[in-house]
């Protein structure tokens, strides 16, 4: 388990890439929260697959919303599982 998922990301429903029209595989969760919208330990979720990884890093980073980027797999090894919600919401 990762200290970086101390606070719980939201819920994931499938492995999906959240890039626009991508439907492949994630092998990411992009771990983000909007400082103005979410409280600080609040973590959104959006998955990335290799092609798309780089772009959405990016794009979050860009607004300074870039927690971090674990390993898909390593979502689940979050306390309690992933909490409520849905990403890119």
């Amino acid at each position: 388990m990762i200290d970086l998922l101390s606070p719980r990301p939201d819920s994931i429903d499938e492995r999906v890439c959240s890039a626009r029209g991508c439907r492949e595989e994630a092998a990411w969760g992009l771990l983000w929260n909007n400082p103005k919208l979410h409280t600080p330990e609040r973590r959104k979720v959006w998955l990335a697959c290799d092609a798309h990884r780089t772009h959405l890093e990016q794009f979050l980073g860009t607004r300074a919303f870039l927690r971090a980027t674990v390993p898909v797999t390593d979502l689940d090894d979050a306390p309690d599982g992933p909490g409520p919600g849905a990403p890119g919401a």
